[in-house]
């Protein structure tokens, strides 16, 4: 089968795209997945690079979200056929492990998995929109639903707001009727979202996203509940992190499911405890994240952002798109 293949850690060179890899076998328990569409996430771009503490027996395949259409069965498998247009779950909830990194995930034609990581994708619901979700807006619906308890009428700040996670918090906060603003490094990139339904956009390269935050809305003050947002999505972290802390009025959230900008910033607990913040981590997602996800798409609520299609032979520029943060919402990868 054709598929694009790390087998060293390092730099883009480390990609290889192969014509002639070996197929999956498949055991009991397992289902073979002909991949009809693949999704980017930042995450491949750590799987690539090497991660501290983290060791992968290479080579593999990355990608971690992966939609298509069951083509074998293996013994001990019930409740699925051939031909079933399915999403897959790349939590191995089970035996434990992840689709794309820990063992071969959905850049290539065939993709083997275990049968309880499957789900069934609705009519109306397309193998690009399907293969969007996992990552990126599973954790962001996460986040904001089950762990930020966001509520309709809120303020809420999403800082990176251009990526697959960004774009999915705005389009929910939207869809709850949030006032949303949203952060991003192009003008390019603040005129899409604005086209989003973003109330307010601000290019973090050209102001201070606090300082602006203030003039929207007052600077928080520490014994009313006045000033500021409500909700504040930092998935960043670097030096934006304190900066968050000075948007939040008393009692404000903030929510994170990542630090790609850097993970040990500097922090000031002072204001953690003046103002009586919140701060809600959330890591990965639950399968009826994904359903519900699917849901919104087949009622035509939502819609997923989604930046670029590319074929498999150029699976390694798109992951070197995200990782010079040349996206906006999603890059899907069709063999």
């Amino acid at each position: 089968m054709k598929a694009v293949v790390l087998y060293e850690h390092g730099g883009q060179e480390q990609l290889i795209y192969e014509t002639n890899y070996r197929d999956p076998e498949i055991g009991p328990g397992d289902v073979l997945v002909r991949v009809k569409a693949s999704s980017l996430n930042y995450h491949d771009v750590f799987t690539r690079r090497g991660m501290p503490g983290i060791k992968l027996n290479l080579p593999v395949i990355p990608g971690l979200d992966v939609a298509g259409e069951v083509a074998e069965i293996g013994p001990e498998v019930e409740g699925w056929s051939v031909g079933d247009r399915v999403l897959v779950d790349p939590i191995n909830r089970v035996e434990g492990g992840l689709q794309g990194e820990t063992c071969d995930g959905g850049m290539a034609e065939l993709c083997r998995v275990r049968a309880h990581q499957l789900i069934p994708i609705p009519e109306g619901v397309s193998f690009a929109q399907a293969a969007s979700l996992p990552v990126a807006y599973g954790t962001a619906h996460r986040m904001m639903f089950e762990n930020g308890n966001v509520k309709a009428g809120e303020k809420m700040l999403v800082l990176g707001a251009s990526g697959g996670v960004g774009t999915c918090c705005v389009l929910l906060g939207k869809k709850m009727g949030m006032e949303v603003v949203a952060c991003a490094g192009s003008q390019d990139k603040l005129d899409r979202l604005k086209e989003m339904g973003s109330d307010h956009v601000l290019n973090y390269n050209e102001v201070d996203f606090r300082k602006e935050i203030n003039e929207m809305y007052g600077k928080p003050h520490r014994r009313t509940y006045d000033g500021g947002v409500d909700v504040v999505v930092n998935f960043t972290g670097g030096d934006t992190w304190v900066n968050s802390f000075k948007c939040m009025k008393r009692g404000g959230r903030l929510l994170t499911c990542g630090a790609t900008a850097g993970f040990d910033p500097k922090t000031d607990i002072r204001y953690i405890w003046t103002f009586e913040l919140k701060i809600c981590g959330s890591n990965s997602w639950t399968k009826e994240d994904l359903t519900d996800l699917m849901s919104y798409i087949q009622d035509g609520s939502m819609e997923p952002t989604i930046d670029t299609t590319l074929p498999l032979e150029q699976g390694a520029e798109g992951i070197r798109m995200i990782e010079d943060r040349e996206v906006f919402g999603k890059i899907i990868i069709e063999p």
